[in-house]
């Protein structure tokens, strides 16, 4: 069966890259460049980007390079250094395998809810109400992940046959789940700022 190229509105756009870096979109059969699948993010419509030589699915990296330009735009950032800085600290890490669901999950409720609390904060009066209802939002999300990690929790070790005083085996875990704790309590925390930065943007 051959691989569909063009879409209809329950395909996924196919775009496909060449050598020259130049971005082929199979379903208008013309060249675009990354403000136009910027554009098309912002539409809601869903595409992948394949390398025209291998047909490997490089959608990920293309997606990278369209925040980068975005965030290298005056006025446009959305990443605050510390978030990044904490964000690039997770690669190698024993949470990084969280950090993929969190975000996402965070980022798909956020999407889902924009528009009602936008018409919530529009109708509050004043300033405090309307942050509380942000942060009502921002809450309920980061207790869906504070319940995933105590259910996951990598770096709590399990009994077994090895030697040693309860004391010495809990002294020797103390150390690790308080550095794991922490940088989970800064990523949420850089987390809520993105997600406010997001919000004013929204209303703008």
């Amino acid at each position: 069966m051959a691989k569909k190229t063009a879409s209809t509105d329950d395909d996924v756009i196919v775009i496909k890259k060449y050598a020259n870096r130049r971005l082929y979109n199979t379903a208008t059969s013309s060249y675009v460049t990354l403000d136009h699948l910027c554009k098309m993010v912002k539409e809601g419509k869903e595409f992948t980007v394949h390398d025209a030589k291998t047909g490997e699915d490089i959608t990920r990296s293309v997606l990278a390079q369209i925040i980068f330009e975005e965030e290298n735009k005056k006025g446009q950032s959305l990443l605050p250094i510390k978030f990044l800085r904490q964000l690039i600290g997770f690669y190698g890490n024993s949470l990084q395998g969280f950090v993929p669901s969190y975000l996402e999950l965070s980022m798909d409720t956020f999407a889902k809810e924009q528009e009602k609390m936008r018409h919530r904060m529009s109708s509050a009066f004043g300033g405090t109400e309307r942050l509380a209802l942000l942060e009502d939002q921002i809450k309920r999300n980061l207790s869906v992940f504070d319940s995933a990690m105590r259910m996951f929790a990598p770096f709590v070790p399990r009994s077994g046959g090895s030697s040693g005083s309860t004391e010495d085996k809990e002294g020797a875990s103390a150390a690790p789940k308080e550095n794991a704790d922490a940088q989970l309590d800064e990523l949420k925390r850089q987390i809520a700022l993105m997600q406010e930065q997001l919000e004013t943007l929204a209303k703008k």
